[in-house]
């Protein structure tokens, strides 16, 4: 095959991406940066209505999402496009959706129709709310289950109101979980043979993601309240002024306690009657948090970190976007990846976030165009040149 592989860790796997908009791709892009052969079916141009999904392919956005991966264009609602869908998916190993629960099972593509045509496949489906259940026909949209999964409620300061976070986690963590899940049912295949559905949800995700938060509830019977910047159950732990600005300070159990106050040179908070123990510190949080600010205020927020650095407490700096990616660490570990666009020019992207020693990822191809890949994909899947020219005559590519 001509298309360079990012890794050759999941290289022996194919995979037909349905996805759109953030959940699905997010998944998928965890399968093409390790390698799987992946090929975007998106809807040919003639079918489409304004924009398509996702926004303009341009953007920022769509690109970070979509690099390492062909393009055909396909109209699945089309007999002679769907048979076409059918044939591919009788030699891929996976297949990705994050349509609504009812669009795959009208098209014809749920898991009991597609293990028919191959036993060994893993279909990967993202919904909003789930496959079933009341709500399973709804659209899903990330701030609603940021919403309904509890985390809005535990972000931002006491009193003013619920506030989502600044990214579309429960987008991203359920893709995240449909590719673990995707991964998973592949190691079980090489025991057992078969495929299986892999499912998950935006509010599945979120929930999961709630974690410790969730546990409260759940075992102890606490609800969450909002906290602000500090730390729900580790005090103190919070942001903190400076004389130029804010730092991180992560002060967790005695030990960290005594290095902090030693740190601050207020070694006699140590044994204060309001902040000796824990339980003190939690009962206190504001007048200690108030106390500690009128001594970070009078050092800058590099030499604070220095200080704490070499105390052997936790603190770190409170950066921009921009100022996190000038980082001398941030430099080191190489997350920001860069990758040459076919006509010669540079184009940064976010890397993975984990390596492999062997068999590292890459970015080995920018974001392809729309269908850029149609008559190349289908060759290599066996498709005729009578039967590719036929599809375009139809026009179900």
């Amino acid at each position: 095959m001509s298309f360079p592989r990012a890794s050759q860790a999941l290289s022996r796997f194919t995979v037909l991406d349905l996805t759109r908009v953030r959940s699905g791709p997010t998944c998928v892009r965890q399968l093409a940066d390790w390698g799987a052969n992946v090929i975007k079916i998106e809807t040919p141009p003639h079918l489409e209505k304004g924009e398509g999904p996702g926004g303009p392919r341009d953007n920022a956005d769509f690109q970070n999402l979509h690099r390492n991966k062909r393009s055909i264009t396909l109209d699945l609602k089309s007999p002679e496009g769907m048979a076409a869908f059918r044939h591919m998916v009788a030699k891929a190993d996976v297949v990705v959706e994050n349509f609504r629960p009812d669009v795959k099972d009208r098209l014809g593509i749920a898991y009991e129709d597609l293990k028919k045509i191959n036993k060994g496949i893993v279909l990967g489906s993202i919904s909003g709310f789930g496959q079933d259940g009341p709500y399973a026909k709804r659209p899903g949209f990330d701030q609603i289950a940021q919403g309904m999964g509890g985390l809005m409620s535990i972000t931002g300061a006491p009193g003013e109101g619920p506030m989502r976070v600044g990214i579309p986690i429960a987008d991203l963590t359920a893709g995240l979980f449909c590719a673990i899940g995707i991964l998973t049912a592949l190691l079980e295949r090489d025991a057992s043979g078969e495929g299986q559905w892999v499912s998950t949800s935006l509010l599945q995700a979120q929930i999961f993601m709630l974690d410790f938060q969730a546990a409260r509830w759940l075992q102890m019977k606490e609800v969450a309240k909002q906290a602000g910047n500090n730390h729900p159950t580790s005090i103190p732990t919070g942001v903190f002024k400076t004389s130029d600005g804010h730092i991180n300070i992560a002060s967790t159990g005695q030990v960290m306690w005594e290095r902090t106050c030693n740190a601050l040179g207020a070694p006699e908070m140590i044994n204060h009657a309001d902040y000796k123990s824990g339980a003190l510190r939690s009962k206190h949080r504001d007048a200690l948090n108030a106390a500690i600010e009128a001594i970070t205020a009078t050092k800058t927020s590099a030499e604070w970190i220095d200080i704490f650095d070499k105390a052997g407490v936790p603190a770190g700096p409170i950066y921009n976007i921009d100022q996190t990616f000038a980082d001398a660490q941030v430099k080191h570990i190489g997350i920001a990846t860069d990758a040459k666009k076919p006509n010669g020019d540079t184009q940064t992207f976010v890397g993975q976030p984990f390596k492999l020693s062997r068999t590292p990822s890459k970015i080995v191809a920018t974001p392809p165009g729309q269908g850029q890949h149609t008559d190349e994909v289908f060759k290599e899947f066996g498709f005729t040149d009578s039967e590719i020219a036929k599809l375009h005559e139809v026009k179900a590519v």
